[in-house]
């Protein structure tokens, strides 16, 4: 008799032991390098005198260093097999974002805000009405509070369609 477990289903055989671990890694990679080619342009500068290119560097280069220690570990350690994806995540979340641009100038801050944040809401499976309402209405006060008062940004409250209801 010999000492050895044959390999079973859970446990993977061969150089890569976590598709996940694999796909996520790769993932950032190509992230990073993609905004790396984005910021080719922007002067780095020296470390005396940082450049506005220097910052996405950076943090390109970080992204990238993690995305490969995440293809190393999925070489060493066992891990979960990668799954089918949902686009309900990607959808609601960037549909969200979406919204919010084609609804701040027009509508403003105070409808923009709360139809935008209920709407990438709706990516998650525990989605509740009544508490993602009280949600997105509080941030929006939050918000309104934060870049118009506080920061005196130009950013519109009350849009354009809605300032003849609210002539203020």
């Amino acid at each position: 008799m010999s000492d050895q477990v044959s390999p079973s289903e859970d446990q993977p055989t061969g150089l890569i032991k976590s598709t996940q671990e694999l796909g996520a890694g790769l993932f950032l990679i190509a992230v990073a390098l993609f905004f790396y080619w984005q910021g080719l342009d922007l002067p780095r500068g020296t470390l005396r005198a940082l450049g506005p290119g220097m910052l996405p560097l950076a943090l390109v280069t970080m992204l990238g260093v993690g995305g490969l220690m995440m293809v190393i570990y999925s070489m060493l350690e066992a891990g979960p097999r990668l799954e089918r994806w949902s686009l309900r995540g990607p959808f609601f979340v960037f549909g969200g974002i979406i919204l919010f641009a084609l609804l701040i100038r027009t509508c403003g801050l105070v409808i923009a805000g709360p139809v935008s944040m209920i709407f990438g809401m709706l990516a998650s499976n525990e989605f509740r009405l009544k508490e993602a309402t009280i949600f997105s209405i509080a941030m929006t006060v939050l918000c309104i509070l934060l870049f118009k008062t506080l920061l005196r940004l130009p950013i519109p409250v009350i849009g354009t369609l809605l300032e003849p209801f609210f002539p203020f």
